[in-house]
């Protein structure tokens, strides 16, 4: 059941719209900050709260890649695998993330502390290769910086 926190906060999102469904995104959005990410059960409450079917919403979810309809880790980790990302390494970067978490992309470390997952372009061609852990940009990554930053994050 959709808390009432969680309708306070979309409640103001959704204020912006003529229609609750046209909202969608930001409710979404509003209910994984608050639960991690959207479960089916998740999906259901709030595809009748914006009086949507569940498939309509599930399409508008499944079709962004940062709504997660599986649980993830604490922090999600995004890897840059656009071609500036590319050319500058990137592949090295996700190579030593694999190794050092002891996991692929699209998975998650036995701790839950992280998930690891590409992401087509994080808009920071001029700092590549570059990674964002949760809202956190990190760029001009190299193996060594790559300890550093993860150590931020508990």
């Amino acid at each position: 059941m959709l808390t009432r926190e969680e309708l306070a906060e979309m409640d103001v999102e959704l204020a912006h719209y003529e229609q609750k469904r046209g909202g969608c995104i930001e409710a979404l959005k509003v209910l994984q900050r608050r639960r991690g990410w959207i479960s089916d059960q998740s999906l259901a409450e709030l595809a009748d709260f914006l009086e949507m079917s569940v498939d309509d919403l599930d399409s508008v979810a499944t079709f962004y890649n940062l709504i997660f309809r599986k649980p993830v880790g604490r922090h999600v980790i995004l890897v840059c695998d656009s071609v500036s990302c590319w050319a500058t390494g990137c592949e090295q970067i996700l190579d030593y993330l694999a190794e050092t978490l002891g996991i692929t992309l699209g998975q998650t470390t036995a701790d839950r502390r992280f998930t690891l997952l590409p992401n087509a372009c994080l808009g920071a061609c001029d700092h590549a290769p570059a990674l964002m852990i949760d809202a956190d940009l990190h760029g001009d990554l190299r193996r060594q910086k790559i300890d550093e930053i993860l150590a931020r994050y508990e």
